[in-house]
């Protein structure tokens, strides 16, 4: 069976069989885990925000694997080609269309359970978290460029990668949380952080072990995972589109869960998904066109046909209407279920995804022609204004 999949056949291979699920999924779990105490720790040493961003780049290592396989694959055999814009569009749209709303309806449940808060409150962002939301915005606006010229190419490789560096350049100067706040973390994160020296050391252990553990696991648990998939006889454009993305997205969505179901650490985890976001739209982006060129063994461009267009044009629609519904700083019921309910549309009837894409960008449309006459409704801009002019520019004033 796997044979109909030749891009994947033999990197399943190397997993031995769907059997090692039983070894390495209980071991990616564990992964999760430490790499999540280790970012609660670090927001006390570090910005949040930064923590996030590291912690971001060991989630998605297996995500980065499959894409560098698939463009790989596509310098060799052009008729692959399209299965790169594939994997990078299913992944983006994923994590807003199912993560996002995934985390608000953790909480919710949380929250009936617990009976600490109204079940269908809105999430509420931190002001630090604008920095996350408008960070979105540059690398979507330039993907408008690569979407309009039909390709992406080294240059864009550059400017991805800049853009990229210049979003942590700002996390850095970013304060870490208040000291006053550890007891709202896990046991584990307390412990490192109530060290009596070098705890530091202690997060990085944490960092590290967690990131070994995936480092080791992630390979074996995604082929046994894809090897089950393809014995299903799932379509390949959707298995590359959907399968694929869902199990290398897998660390994100175990810390999302962990964090989403304490309430509080609602926030934090919608902005664990907003940084993979930022990481995919930069980082995994510039690297298809690096793979691509190296396979080819020259500078090479990765074109896009009608069809490659219409997926990257669906993905920064979406996105974009995800920056606009996070302009306030809140995060609602209703768009979470709207989010949901379109990917999930657009999962079962590839048919509509021009539908699909007209409300995203109709919602979108609405929502910055709301903003512009509600108070608060870029706050997210208003309060990265201001913490730019803080902690960046180091102006002790706001206006």
């Amino acid at each position: 069976m796997l044979r109909r999949f030749p891009l994947v056949s033999a990197i399943a291979a190397m997993a031995g069989s769907a059997w090692s699920a039983i070894w390495t999924f209980p071991s990616m779990l564990a992964s999760a885990f430490l790499v999540a105490w280790a970012a609660e720790a670090a927001q006390f040493l570090v910005a949040q925000g930064l923590a996030l961003a590291l912690l971001a780049w060991l989630q998605t290592l297996p995500e980065f694997a499959v894409e560098a396989v698939i463009a790989w694959g596509a310098g060799k055999d052009p008729a692959q080609t399209h299965l790169a814009i594939a994997n990078f569009t299913g992944a983006i749209r994923l994590l807003i269309g199912l993560g996002w709303p995934m985390i608000y309806f953790v909480a919710a449940i949380s929250a009936a359970t617990s009976g600490r808060r109204r079940t269908w409150a809105d999430v509420r962002l931190d002001t630090e978290h604008a920095v996350e939301v408008v960070g979105l915005v540059p690398p979507i606006l330039y993907f408008i460029w690569i979407w309009y010229k039909a390709q992406i190419d080294l240059v864009d490789s550059v400017v991805l990668i800049l853009l990229y560096i210049a979003y942590l350049g700002v996390l850095w100067r970013m304060p870490p949380k208040k000291e006053e706040e550890v007891g709202n973390v896990a046991p584990v994160a307390q412990a490192v952080l109530r060290m009596p020296r070098h705890r530091g050391l202690g997060v990085l252990a944490l960092f590290a072990a967690g990131g070994a553990l995936l480092y080791f696991t992630a390979h074996p648990f995604l082929y046994s995972m894809l090897a089950l998939a393809t014995t299903l006889g799932v379509e390949k454009f959707v298995f590359i589109q959907w399968v694929a993305p869902f199990l290398s997205e897998f660390p994100e969505k175990v810390s999302a869960f962990y964090w989403a179901r304490k309430i509080s650490g609602a926030p934090m985890a919608l902005m664990n998904m907003v940084s993979s976001n930022i990481n995919q739209w930069t980082v995994l982006a510039a690297m298809i066109p690096i793979v691509y060129s190296i396979s080819r063994g020259q500078p090479s461009a990765l074109h896009f046909d009608g069809e490659q267009r219409l997926e990257i044009l669906i993905t920064i629609l979406q996105s974009l209407l995800a920056v606009m519904i996070l302009a306030n700083m809140r995060f609602a019921f209703w768009e979470a279920a709207v989010l949901f309910i379109l990917w999930i549309v657009q999962f079962f009837e590839p048919s509509l995804r021009d539908e699909v894409s007209w409300i995203y960008g109709a919602w979108a449309v609405f929502l910055l022609v709301f903003g512009f006459g509600h108070r608060g409704g870029f706050r997210a801009f208003t309060n990265f204004i201001r913490v730019f002019r803080r902690h960046v520019l180091g102006h002790s004033a706001t206006p």
